[in-house]
């Protein structure tokens, strides 16, 4: 493969299994993961100015990525405080509190409904539109705000987004890459998907009600900006006749949102500034409805409130963002370009060796497979090491004779499994900052359920070749 590996690249391996470490003890990883972009910097280019400097570039690379993000969450926050205080979230919740009423039933609704919608427009949208509405039925129907976070980011960024049926963007990357008909990848990736989806849900699902039965803390705890969630209240703002209206014309403004990604074929950051852009303009005509002359100071307030939370939630993800994202093609736009002149970045470059040294059985070829999906997707992103993941399905396919379409289906499952938003903590933000829970601990509640879905997934795989 003519892969030339560099001090950077165990340097990054090393601080990869501290940071992992940490985070299985509880700790916090801001330190290490400054240490580690710093240890790269002066590595690379043996400057300590510029290393120094490069510290502070990491960060702003990793806001810069992850902008979006924090805007759809903030913007989406600020719309829940001004629903709350009026009251129009009582009326809103009010047909669902009627049809969930336990925990199973909110765990799989909101599942199967944020599986659903992510085919269609991808999950980050599905997040904004779920979450807003159905969190409080949930909280009410006894599902902590944990595991409703747990059952969208499954579902969606999990399933949804490993399969993506109807858009086809993951399977036409990692097809073109094997050189195969994007029929063939998708054909070959329902039973895997299938496999890795039910075990994955039915084991988080298990293990939830084991902890609720049990009253663990970790369960229920929330994020630090939860008093502030706690204490808006509704105010006698609105009448009950405005607002079952507003009940009935936010929900019908989503819809419509909804039909536009349909038509306009929005997905992914498009369809995210629809929603966004909703959002902002229900915050403004509620406002103005609702507190009158005090319309224009309440609406800057809420967008500030909206804001505070979003960077507190944030906060803690952006340095270990910024230390993951030197995996990726950041490493250039940050540091500059230091690595081996034939690298792909640190991750894809671990992934293709990690493939070179391997001996070639059947069985080999599988689990090799599943584990370079899963170093692509520590990046963060799921989709940057698809590519990778077909190249090596085809070239470990001819030299097993066959099973092509399989290999190259199992790299792209486990590669958006681990980096599209189940076990990275950035990824998974947008369910764990609408639900209010710690991305981190959300993290390790799906650490498990993932693992043991990947492993009984590459099981199936071998099978099928």
């Amino acid at each position: 493969m003519g892969i030339e590996f560099s001090a950077l690249h165990w340097i990054y391996v090393v601080f990869i299994i501290l940071i992992i470490g940490f985070m299985v003890k509880r700790r916090d990883t801001t330190l290490i993961c400054v240490l580690g972009i710093f240890m790269l910097a002066i590595f690379a280019t043996g400057d300590l100015t510029a290393s120094i400097s490069g510290i502070f570039n990491s960060f702003i690379y990793a806001i810069t990525e992850l902008l979006s993000t924090i805007l759809i969450i903030s913007i989406i926050v600020a719309m829940s405080r001004v629903l709350m205080a009026s009251g129009i979230n009582e009326v809103m919740i009010a047909p669902f509190t009627k049809i969930i009423k336990t925990p199973a039933l909110a765990y799989w609704t909101i599942g199967l409904l944020m599986m659903f919608i992510s085919w269609f427009f991808w999950p980050s949208p599905a997040v904004a539109l779920l979450g807003a509405v159905l969190l409080p039925v949930a909280l009410r129907a006894g599902l902590p705000a944990l595991g409703v976070a747990m059952a969208m980011n499954l579902f969606g960024h999990g399933i949804a987004l490993s399969s993506d049926f109807v858009i086809q963007g993951a399977p036409k990357l990692t097809a073109d890459a094997a050189g195969i008909p994007v029929s063939e990848v998708m054909t070959a990736s329902i039973p895997l998907v299938i496999t890795m989806g039910v075990v994955t849900t039915v084991v988080a699902y298990i293990l939830l009600r084991r902890d609720m039965k049990r009253g663990s803390a970790n369960l229920f705890a929330t994020n630090d900006t939860s008093e502030e969630v706690e204490q808006v209240t509704a105010e006698n703002l609105l009448t009950l006749g405005q607002k079952r209206f507003f009940a009935v014309l936010i929900p019908i403004a989503f819809i419509l949102d909804v039909i536009a990604m349909s038509i306009l074929k929005l997905q992914g950051g498009d369809a995210t500034a629809l929603i966004g852009g909703t959002s902002v303009f229900i915050l403004l005509l509620l406002c103005v409805v609702a507190h009158k002359k005090q319309g224009l100071e309440k609406t800057t307030s809420y967008l500030i409130q909206g804001f505070q939370f979003g960077f507190k939630v944030f906060g803690p993800v952006i340095p270990i963002a910024a230390f993951f994202y030197l995996g990726d093609s950041g490493f250039t736009k940050i540091i500059g370009e230091y690595l081996p002149v034939a690298s792909h970045g640190i991750v894809n470059d671990l992934g293709v060796g990690l493939a070179a040294v391997v001996p070639l059985t059947k069985e080999i070829a599988v689990v090799t497979l599943a584990v370079v999906g899963a170093i692509t997707g520590l990046d963060g992103s799921g989709f940057s090491g698809i590519s990778l993941a077909g190249s090596v399905g085809s070239l470990f396919g001819n030299a097993i004779d066959g099973g092509t379409a399989t290999l190259t289906a199992l790299g792209q499952i486990t590669a958006i499994w681990v980096g599209g938003g189940t076990l990275i903590p950035w990824a998974l933000i947008p369910a764990a900052a609408i639900c209010n829970v710690s991305p981190f601990e959300l993290a390790r509640r799906n650490l498990l359920p993932v693992a043991i879905g990947l492993v009984i997934t590459t099981i199936v795989a071998v099978f099928l070749i």
